[in-house]
């Protein structure tokens, strides 16, 4: 593998891919081939880790998913093809989070399936067959404790917005 290297569970992989993906993308100063080939990898680690995970305890576990690559590789493309200014991206498990000034995108936002959580002043995007078991509310930072955190785009003004709001 030329660019993912050293993960050993499908939310490694896509954290990783993702702070890839900023790199190498064409919008981002990247080209054509270097994503091509960063999609190729990311592929071919998914059909191999696409049942591996790691809980809050940080202990791997097996489970099987129904997500596919393209899901995933389509919604960063996406939200990058936005361009939203003032929004940071933030990959927290399985989850993606947008904080910021997300008001000026709200209706692109939930064409892509996000939800908002006004408790946490956040649109999110769960895995497809992610079912709430808990009725256990956690704040941002415990979440990001249990489950690692990754800012693929962080804004500077973010802080900014959420106090605003």
């Amino acid at each position: 593998m030329k660019y993912i290297k050293n993960v050993e569970t499908l939310e490694e992989l896509k954290k990783a891919y993702k702070k890839l993906a900023l790199k190498l993308h064409p919008d981002c100063g990247g080209s054509n081939e270097e994503m091509a080939q960063l999609n190729n990898e990311y592929d071919e680690l998914f059909s191999k880790l696409k049942n591996t995970h790691k809980n809050k305890d940080g202990e791997t576990y097996t489970k099987e998913t129904t997500e596919t690559p393209e899901q995933f590789k389509d919604i960063i493309n996406q939200l990058f093809n936005l361009k939203m200014d003032g929004v940071s991206i933030e990959i927290v498990g399985t989850f993606i989070w947008l904080t910021g000034n997300t008001k000026p995108y709200k209706d692109d936002i939930k064409a892509l399936e996000f939800r908002y959580s006004p408790k946490k002043y956040a649109w999110y995007k769960a895995p497809s067959d992610y079912k709430k078991r808990s009725r256990k509310n956690y704040d941002m930072d415990t979440i990001r404790g249990m489950y690692g955190s990754q800012k693929v785009k962080e804004d500077k003004e973010e802080k900014k917005y959420l106090q605003a709001n």
